[in-house]
């Protein structure tokens, strides 16, 4: 007999209503290998351990207990940690989902993307079970994101710029962090490059906060941003405006 396939997850939220269109039930991956300066799950980091182990018909199991909230826009977001690091488990879980007729909705940074294999293959395979991707781009300076995250951007471009090529909607997430990513030189870089891609349909400006700050004290680790407060009001609508937000019309509406 074939060995059920299995992941780890951090854990599930029954309600959610920030990563998706409609309301979600939501699975946080375990494992991420970037380090951002804002996260607010440094929980999920460690891969290989931590979380616990599930079958993608475990947590679809536990997902349909809700599905009666969804309506018609609503269903599963797999988010993290890193979800691309788990593929086999998320193509399995989002196939198993689209096969009871559930929007699937990935939350990536887009680290792990390659165009090498074998996650090349892998990657196009998963796509054919995911509805919509929300694809946070952390900034758009590589050495700035470098700074920000521990590691560059260049293959996160690139995985944006394939989802274009191959037409997946995406909604692109960028959180606005004072002293990091809120200039408006980098914003209007930014807007430029969103601009070149033929997928995006939503971007959304989160603005950053300090609420798992007290995560970070927990597991005994310096938090990079103390000290930096979030954006103010005017900040986060100079980012919307420089970003051109209201000019996207919504996965929904395609």
């Amino acid at each position: 007999m074939t060995e059920a396939v299995k992941g780890r997850i951090h854990s599930t939220e029954n309600f959610g209503t920030v990563d998706g269109p409609g309301v979600r039930f939501i699975v946080f991956t375990q494992g991420c290998r970037m380090r951002c300066q804002f996260c607010h799950n440094p929980d999920t980091w460690k891969i290989g351990s931590g979380g616990k182990e599930v079958t993608p018909d475990e947590v679809l199991a536990e997902a349909m207990k809700y599905r009666s909230y969804w309506g018609d826009k609503g269903g599963i977001t797999v988010s993290g940690g890193e979800p691309l690091l788990q593929m086999e488990f998320l193509t399995e879980l989002f196939k198993k989902a689209q096969e009871q007729g559930i929007n699937t909705t990935l939350d990536t940074c887009g680290k792990p993307f390659t165009r090498e294999e074998p996650f090349f293959s892998q990657f196009q395979e998963l796509m054919k079970y995911t509805d919509l991707i929300l694809f946070d781009i952390k900034h758009i300076d590589n050495e700035q994101h470098k700074l920000l995250t521990s590691l560059g951007n260049e293959n996160i471009l690139d995985m944006a710029q394939y989802l274009s090529e191959i037409n997946q909607p995406v909604w692109i997430r960028h959180v606005l962090v004072p002293q990091r990513s809120d200039y408006d030189e980098y914003l209007i870089r930014l807007d430029e490059y969103i601009k070149t891609l033929n997928n995006v349909d939503k971007v959304e400006v989160l603005p950053y906060h300090t609420m798992g700050k007290y995560k970070w004290d927990d597991l005994g680790l310096a938090y990079p941003l103390d000290g930096i407060d979030p954006p103010t009001e005017d900040r986060v609508t100079n980012a919307k405006t420089l970003l051109h937000v209201n000019d996207y019309k919504g996965y929904l509406n395609r």
